[in-house]
């Protein structure tokens, strides 16, 4: 057994039939797994596929249509969360209903959240926006961002690409989330606000983030597991299944976001989990929508990075437990719960219907054989 536990980790007793070939790792800690009530799915269901799959801390971001900007309704979610052993931290709204005109009442939030954000959703004005992260430096509130901006997406649906042009589709350029992140980089750096940049796609955000911390401004930032395995080529024959937002990239940007993350500029693998209805995946591609889930297969596809030299097993477990716990501020929780994930690395096994346990069985992946999967869950 290869023990990837903290040195100050209490380890699980386990014989050494249990362990042949296996990793013991601490829970994965996600900052950014949406779980929600909703036609999709339920916070219960997807509660236990992420448990079940090791993932025991998850970040769940705003969105319009739960701006999580009521602390009442901050501790439903994660009350219904708890009961699959699954600890739900949310990240609070940074202006009202995500509306991007009204600063959001963030000291009521801070007690009840990790950070807050205005998901994807734009600012009425840069003047709200520089307002808003002032507030947040004020209370010492972490800004998570999803760099967008929307006046360059209009309708797209795809990577601007020869394979979005070849089908038709509507392109979303680079530029639309490297122009947000510059503006939002500038910004940070003139409030000194602590923030993190999610679900980044392409080689300029890597680029721009690099600079940005080689200046030592205060910032972090994720890159989905799915855009280090997946480009663009993926939507071929309109599969809506590969149709999520941010777009898979470029294979010049997938091999961006690796280098990125093997220096250092990208701190975390998140799963970026958003569990889709098969209906709505059925819609033609642009009416699709968009979404990937990602729990059952976000182990199989970080062992596939280590078994393909790209991370050490060590490395792995910093991109996807200790620096997420680190970043979302949860260190001493993490701690105090403990708990360990034991994972089957050489375990192989094909992605169906019937081996998922997310309600939604949306992922490009379905029909392959991957190999390494969570044997065993140790957590109170």
């Amino acid at each position: 057994m290869k023990n990837l536990l903290p040195p100050t980790w209490q380890s699980p007793n386990l014989t050494k039939s249990d362990t042949n070939d296996k990793w013991l790792i601490p829970p994965i800690v996600d900052l950014c797994g949406v779980i929600a009530n909703d036609e999709h799915a339920t916070i219960e269901s997807e509660s236990i596929s992420a448990y079940h799959n090791g993932i025991l801390h998850i970040c769940t971001p705003p969105a319009s249509s739960r701006p999580q900007d009521n602390p009442s309704l901050i501790d439903n979610i994660r009350h219904k969360a708890s009961k699959s052993g699954v600890k739900l931290y949310a990240i609070g709204a940074l202006t009202a209903s995500l509306g991007g005109e009204k600063l959001a009442n963030i000291a009521g939030l801070k007690p009840k959240t990790i950070a807050v954000s205005n998901g994807r959703c734009g600012f009425a004005s840069d003047d709200v926006l520089l307002r808003a992260l002032e507030y947040a430096k004020t209370f010492d509130v972490q800004v998570f961002f999803y760099p967008d901006e929307p006046s360059l997406t209009k309708n797209g649906v795809a990577h601007d690409g020869y394979v979005a042009s070849y089908h038709g589709l509507s392109g979303i350029p680079w530029i639309a989330e490297t122009v947000a992140l510059a503006k939002q980089l500038l910004i940070v750096e003139e409030t000194g606000v602590s923030a993190h940049f999610s679900c980044l796609s392409c080689k300029s955000s890597v680029e721009l983030i690099r600079t940005a911390k080689a200046k030592g401004l205060p910032v972090t930032c994720d890159v989905a597991m799915h855009q280090l395995h997946l480009t663009d080529d993926a939507i071929d024959g309109y599969n809506t299944l590969a149709f999520v937002y941010p777009p898979l990239r470029s294979e010049t940007d997938k091999r961006a976001l690796i280098k990125g993350l093997q220096d250092g500029t990208i701190d975390v693998i998140c799963s970026h989990h958003q569990a889709v209805s098969m209906t709505a995946k059925l819609a033609p591609f642009p009416e699709s929508t968009a979404g990937i889930s990602n729990f059952d297969t976000f182990v199989s596809l970080g062992c596939q990075l280590v078994a393909d030299g790209i991370l050490t097993a060590e490395q792995l477990v910093e991109k996807i437990c200790t620096n997420p716990a680190k970043i979302a501020g949860i260190e001493t929780i993490y701690h105090e719960k403990g708990g360990a994930v034991l994972i089957d690395s050489n375990c192989e096994w094909t992605v169906s219907d019937k081996t998922m346990l997310s309600m939604g069985k949306n992922t490009p992946f379905i029909g392959q054989a991957l190999k390494g999967r969570v044997d065993r869950v140790f957590f109170d």
